[in-house]
């Protein structure tokens, strides 16, 4: 079993955020792009764009640790509606990013279980998140619990055309029970 920590990441972490941000979108994404992902990492992970969104309180960033060594980060929307559903009953998992090195050893499932322990904290009836059509994330969601209930697609130039499909993927969070 991995040696898993996840912290708060505060507007005091920006740099630390955006160097994990950048190197683990690059251990994956990059092939999605004519431009190598330069605009979306410009987009999503500049110092503006952190700024700004570490000073969202419906925002919570989290820094993803492996025995010590950062590994990856969490962000979540607290009070995000999914269809069918009301703010205040919904959270959106919007990114786990891990490095490519930490793939495949359970850190994954951990931040998904601690995402779900967030969510149970605020009493929220689901989780929710959009993972791309063409992606072996939609499998990865799919094991831990969540079903496909939409498709979205995204409309940024940059990016090629055949990977612009996703899938809404969510879990609902029934009464937690114990077997007796």
């Amino acid at each position: 079993m991995p040696d898993i920590t996840i912290t708060p990441c505060t507007a005091a972490d920006l740099h630390t955020l955006q160097d994990i941000a950048i190197n683990s979108y690059g251990d994956h994404y990059l092939y999605l792009w004519y431009d190598g992902g330069m605009w979306y990492i410009d987009k999503s992970f500049s110092d503006s764009a952190l700024k700004k969104e570490l000073a969202d309180p419906n925002a919570a960033f989290f820094l993803i640790y492996d025995a010590q060594e950062l590994v990856g980060f969490l962000k979540l929307n607290i009070d995000k509606a999914l269809e069918g559903y009301t703010e205040a009953e919904s959270l959106e998992l919007e990114r786990i990013y891990l490095l490519k090195k930490a793939s495949g050893k359970g850190i994954g499932r951990a931040v998904v279980d601690f995402t779900v322990a967030f969510a149970r904290e605020r009493n929220k009836r689901v989780i929710w998140l959009k993972a791309m059509d063409s992606s072996q994330s939609v499998n990865f969601y799919e094991q831990n619990g969540f079903v496909k209930c939409g498709t979205y697609q995204l409309d940024f130039e940059a990016m090629k055309e055949e990977y612009r499909g996703m899938y809404v993927l969510k879990r609902e969070l029934g009464v937690a029970y114990t077997l007796s």
